[in-house]
């Protein structure tokens, strides 16, 4: 029984990118039965729709402008997703707040990754907040999706150091490299502990 992930972008799409090379190099597919079936997004000009598709991997655009509200996008996207019959939908830089019908109806299947070692500095401008504060470390955080945001069962965490003299997009940066090593591990370690 093959298990499929849909994963949603809005952008570049580099967390998808670090998650379908993982499924490649460690084979889920042939070890595990898990493959990425679809890579949806709400932007067509997302740069990662062109990787997903030199890729073999079906690729489908919802642009939420087109949508009366929120609920109206949130319900097309759901039937999108469905489609695929997906065992997991990662959001991989999905600029959306999603509704709570949502969440809700993929509860348990829906994982998110952040930029902050959650629970501190939910929200936006994560980095910056951190070098603010004082930190002397940051990171980055999966957890699954509930309605309130960004405080979701937390799956995996990565530490990086702050450093003397960081730019918001230095520490960026150096979180992102540490993003793109625990969203393919977290990814797996869910789908085999819930299969």
């Amino acid at each position: 029984m093959s298990k499929n992930i849909v994963i949603l972008i809005s952008g570049g799409g580099s967390n998808m990118a670090a998650i379908v090379r993982a499924a490649r190099q460690q084979d889920w597919a042939g070890r595990h039965g898990i493959r990425v079936a679809a890579v949806l997004s709400n932007r067509q000009d997302a740069a990662g729709l062109a990787f997903a598709r030199e890729q073999g991997i079906a690729t489908e655009v919802l642009d939420h402008k087109t949508y009366p509200s929120r609920e109206a996008f949130d319900a097309a996207l759901a039937q999108a997703i469905i489609a695929h019959d997906p065992a997991l939908v990662v959001l991989a830089g999905f600029m959306r707040i999603l509704t709570p019908a949502f969440v809700e109806r993929f509860a348990g299947r829906l994982l998110n990754i952040h930029p902050s070692l959650l629970p501190a500095f939910t929200g936006l401008d994560t980095h910056q907040r951190a070098i603010d504060a004082g930190c002397r470390f940051a990171g980055c955080t999966v957890h699954e999706v509930t309605a309130e945001l960004d405080v979701g069962p937390i799956l995996d965490q990565a530490v990086v150091p702050v450093l003397p003299g960081d730019t918001a997009q230095a520490l960026a940066a150096r979180v992102l490299t540490q993003e793109h090593v625990i969203y393919p591990r977290a990814v797996l370690a869910h789908l085999l502990r819930n299969q």
